[in-house]
């Protein structure tokens, strides 16, 4: 079993070697990555980096800034849209592909189908965005192939709620937003009857820090009502909502362009039972197709997974204790605590240290330092058999300190604005530090022992912490199959230490680990040493400063006559 290493990027972002970085610019200043720009060699550097699987984030059509009516694409109202390049996440048209990712615009399906397959050769699998709770207020599909019905087309819109219509309504008053609705235009954006925003509020007045660009679609929760997506139950086959059918018909299309997984946003939002309809009727027309959900709410994983998910966001359990405990905010035992609240799931869970959500690791608002971050990374990655996902970038220890336009100086990189990253920039033109060369080449190191070592994809773990109560800013544990043993431990401390390793009976007794002596190779480092593997032994290990080392040992199983 091969470990998934997902690759999270911004195609817009990924391949745009502009240097302008206006605040608020356009296009045409800023300059804008294309699909193209993912060659053979790209995909071939990021499969060689240990990946499985690649992200692309943005491809389906979203509301921009950007007019191309000449090419018969709508223009969206500027003041809808969040920054000049807009959101990912406010979809114009789910059958369409983001026209500012094309070199040929009027061909851009075709120049995606064609990433799929280059992806695929470079012996990668697709995985896009599926965007389930929310579209842009402007939705109006162009590219619906023959005989299918739009969003909101045959809604009803007098009626707040009808568990036939596509969205929720306030009826008799306009939108009337605290912001300005003209942006900058000659006249004001009108929506009347408003319809509800994305994040759950149901009134025509939406706020700045509300989703305000989005509206929330109707799955048959009655809001109003006060109905919850979790107590939503499972309706009559002639009583499927019309939202059900339009968005399964959606992801039937995506799927059949050969996609291999769609990573479904705010996948809580939407009820458990829509995705086990979803995913079943998906998963008949195309069996080994995956589904990756954004769930936050812990006391829901086990909902969604039952509901047709095969892997979930660990956000709330790992990221945050993770985080912590680079941060010097919790001891390195509380990783134990993290990984056992989920234990019963643990192959569904995602973990990871950035996404497009979540700040830079070396950002000033994180950790100030890629290196602090690295015991984080070589942890989560070799610990547990689930998923790893890496967000582009953060394997040259991007700092995500720009102040881009809509995207503030806030540690993160940008998914509203046109822009470029520095570090990728300068690791195309070989004019990285030092510093950040020995973070590529700790994260190239890792990733491909996950993706190789089956010791890591389909090995037993072994948790030390419990009998080494006396580590607070060092984490161990072990991984073991067959006749292979890893010895993985982390400093999380600034300063180089050595500590004893405490391996307990039960370690030898649980993984068949036997008494003796054996040679330990370090993965990570370099370098062999001697191990003495004895029962309630202790092992000397040094550690550098937020470093790491794996020590990888073999023995001879010793066959019963």
């Amino acid at each position: 079993m091969e470990k998934v290493l997902i690759y999270q990027v911004l195609p817009r972002l990924f391949g745009n070697r502009n240097t302008t970085r206006e605040e608020n610019g356009t296009m045409a200043e800023n300059g804008c990555g294309k699909l193209n720009d993912f060659t053979k060699s790209a995909l071939k550097q990021i499969a060689d980096l240990g990946m499985t699987h690649v992200w692309f984030t943005g491809v389906i059509r979203h509301a921009t800034m950007t007019n191309y009516e000449r090419f018969g694409i709508p223009r969206n109202h500027s003041a809808i849209v969040k920054g000049k390049a807009g959101s990912p996440y406010a979809i114009t048209d789910y059958y369409d592909v983001d026209p500012d990712l094309a070199v040929n615009v009027e061909k851009r399906m075709q120049e995606f189908e064609a990433l799929v397959a280059r992806t695929h050769e470079a012996g990668m699998k697709v995985i896009i965005d599926f965007v389930p709770n929310h579209v842009a207020r402007q939705y109006m599909s162009i590219c619906k192939p023959r005989g299918v019905k739009d969003l909101g087309q045959g809604d009803d819109p007098q009626q707040g709620f009808s568990p036939q219509n596509n969205f929720y309504y306030c009826p008799g008053e306009r939108l009337s937003p605290n912001f300005d609705l003209y942006h900058g235009e000659d006249e004001p954006y009108i929506e009347e009857p408003a319809k509800a925003t994305g994040n759950d509020l149901f009134n025509n007045a939406p706020g700045r820090n509300d989703w305000y660009e989005t509206v929330k679609l109707n799955y048959g929760v009655d809001y109003y009502a006060g109905v919850t997506p979790s107590s939503l139950q499972l309706p009559a086959s002639s009583e499927i909502p019309s939202t059900w059918k339009k968005m399964t018909d959606i992801l039937l299309f995506w799927a059949g362009k050969g996609i291999d997984a769609f990573r479904c946003d705010m996948a809580e939002m939407v009820p458990a039972v829509f995705w086990a309809y979803a995913t079943e009727k998906v998963r008949k027309k195309f069996p080994a197709i995956q589904f990756i959900g954004e769930v936050y709410n812990p006391y829901e994983y086990r909902h969604y997974i039952a509901s047709g998910f095969d892997y979930l966001y660990d956000k709330v359990g790992m990221y945050d204790t993770m985080r912590a405990v680079i941060c010097n905010h919790a001891p390195a035992s509380a990783i134990t605590h993290a990984w056992q609240a989920t234990d019963d799931i643990r192959d569904h869970m995602l973990y990871f240290l950035e996404n497009h959500d979540e700040q830079r690791v070396a950002s000033d608002f994180f950790a100030a330092s890629a290196q602090k971050g690295l015991p984080g990374f070589v942890a989560s990655v070799l610990m547990q058999q689930n998923p790893f996902m890496l967000y582009f970038g953060e394997e040259y220890g991007e700092r995500g300190m720009d102040k881009e336009g809509f995207s503030g100086n806030d540690g993160r990189t940008t998914i509203f604005d046109y822009w470029s990253v520095d570090t990728l920039c300068r690791a195309a033109w070989k004019t990285l530090s030092d510093e950040e060369r020995h973070i590529y080449d700790v994260h190239k190191k890792v990733l491909t022992l996950a993706r190789k070592e089956k010791t890591i994809g389909e090995g037993l773990f072994f948790d030390l912490m419990y009998v080494n109560g006396h580590l607070d800013r060092q984490y161990v544990f072990l991984r073991k199959a067959d006749n292979e043993l890893l010895l993985v431990a982390v400093n999380f401390d600034d300063r180089p230490v050595s500590i004893g390793v405490n391996t307990p009976a039960h370690a030898f007794d649980y993984l068949g680990i036997p008494e003796k002596k054996v040679s330990a190779t370090d993965l990570l480092n370099g370098g062999k040493r001697s191990l003495q593997l004895q029962k309630d032994g202790c092992l000397a290990l040094q550690l550098e400063a937020r470093g790491a080392c794996v020590l990888k040992m073999k023995f001879t199983v010793n066959k019963k006559k």
